[in-house]
């Protein structure tokens, strides 16, 4: 660790400076990014110095503990006392600094929500899904926008698409991708009988023009007129959009913006993202069964949490945490199952770190 802490602070010395460097300076893309390196590894740096100067004071308080002047070493001693368990814990957070970043978490989100096995109780429930991340949203203070929602005559969708932005989504959202099971009596139940159905969850980063190239003449768009049930769905105009990506058979719908021009940029946002989203699980697949250990990159079809209404319990089943507070959650209150994820996402890489 001490080897990569060094090699860190040599690398910081060297941003600095070339950060001063009149050719650098003048060369705004260049400079941005070096700037940028540097922000990263100032946290690290700043530990790794109160590690060094915390080792430098304990040595020299050692040194002053053979002194003949009992006062001095007394002091030494307190002094020596007080410190000493301050040296595990900056070792501890520069391991938690030292672990590799996930390069899409500062990134927006593309999500998707479709009721899967259960008839129209899946797609109440993906309409259920879909109002807690909504409110989960509000809370972090995030912007979220419906592009496309098929809604179903039983309540809830078949489908709904939408962009969460805002401050760090996709580190928090990322844990979401997967099957949600849900267990209880459905509406239209007469023996008040408890049923399992499911809706999947899919979330993808949103991907920045320097990942994806994507070339038009290998798009085609479609326009048509919108339908929904009522509301800002219902166009007379020729506004809702279909892109479809050739190479891939990519094909992505957007109907519930204002415009056809704001459908077409929101449809080729998702198209990127998607890409970027292919690309992203070539890689996973390559890395292996590594990559297939962390938390957030399993297989999507994979069933991550139940919702077990009549005992207000929500499970986790990646990690075993269970929580008895179903209704708090069904009303955006998801922090803390996220954050359980995220710690145990942190453990785990810990771990790994140290093989």
């Amino acid at each position: 660790m001490l080897e990569r802490l060094d090699k860190i602070e040599e690398r910081y010395q060297e941003l600095t400076t070339l950060l001063m460097d009149p050719e650098i300076v003048t060369d705004i893309p260049r400079m941005t990014e070096l700037a940028k390196e540097q922000s990263s590894l100032q946290p690290i740096v700043t530990l790794y110095k109160e590690y060094k100067d915390v080792l430098q004071t304990i040595s020299d308080l050692k040194d002053m503990m053979h002194e003949d002047d009992p006062e001095i070493v007394e002091m030494a001693h307190m002094e020596l006392d007080e410190l000493k368990p301050r040296v595990p814990e900056i070792e501890e957070e520069l391991k938690v600094l030292l672990i590799p970043k996930d390069p899409n978490d500062e990134k927006n989100v593309i999500c998707e929500i479709r009721g899967a096995a259960g008839g129209s109780e899946a797609n109440i429930f993906a309409g259920d899904l879909f109002r807690m991340y909504t409110k989960y949203a509000e809370t972090q203070g995030w912007k979220l926008e419906v592009t496309n929602a098929e809604v179903n005559d039983a309540g809830g969708f078949s489908q709904v698409e939408f962009t969460i932005s805002g401050k760090s989504v996709y580190s928090y959202m990322k844990y979401e991708s997967g099957a949600h099971r849900v267990q209880r009596v459905p509406q239209t139940e007469s023996q008040g009988r408890v049923h399992t159905s499911t809706a999947t969850v899919l979330v993808l980063p949103e991907a920045e023009d320097i990942e994806v190239e994507l070339n038009m003449s290998d798009v085609r768009v479609d326009t048509y007129r919108s339908s929904g049930a009522g509301g800002q769905s219902v166009n007379t105009t020729d506004s809702a959009v279909r892109v479809t990506h050739e190479p891939t058979g990519l094909i992505v719908t957007c109907q519930d913006g204002k415009s056809q021009h704001e459908n077409k940029a929101s449809a080729l946002r998702i198209l990127k993202a998607r890409l970027y989203d292919r690309i992203l699980q070539e890689q996973q697949e390559k890395e292996g069964q590594e990559r297939r250990s962390k938390i957030g990159s399993g297989d999507r079809s994979e069933k991550i949490r139940t919702y077990n209404y009549p005992q207000n319990r929500v499970t986790d089943h990646r990690i075993g945490f269970t929580i008895l507070q179903l209704d708090r959650v069904m009303e955006g209150k998801l922090e803390p199952i996220i954050d359980a994820l995220i710690t145990e996402d942190l453990k785990r890489k810990l771990e790994g770190k140290d093989h």
